[in-house]
């Protein structure tokens, strides 16, 4: 799934979170296997887990003019990127 735009601020907004010693160790051992440090592991994980709620939305609470303009963009032919054209013009490694 392709993840959003990711913005290169500054960081200046702090984030405190509690856990057991059992979650922390978890994270750590997790974090240390990537190579990561636990805060660059924690605010991915956060991140990715934040898109995917917002992506999986099932319901949208729309006036008549959005309801209009959502239809019309799902109704819309699809546009493929020179990537995807690439992609399927490419053979399969089994078709090689």
């Amino acid at each position: 799934m392709p993840a959003m735009v990711q913005q290169q601020d500054s960081k200046s907004a702090k984030i405190n979170l509690r856990a057991t010693d059992e979650q922390k160790t978890l994270f750590d051992r997790a974090a240390t296997r990537l190579g990561k440090s636990l805060s660059a592991f924690m605010l991915e994980s956060a991140r990715e887990a934040a898109e995917n709620t917002l992506l999986d939305q099932r319901l949208f609470m729309l006036d008549d003019r959005q309801y209009g303009e959502f239809v019309a963009i799902l109704d819309a032919p699809a546009k493929p990127s020179k990537a995807l054209k690439k992609l399927l013009a490419t053979p399969a490694l089994w078709d090689k």
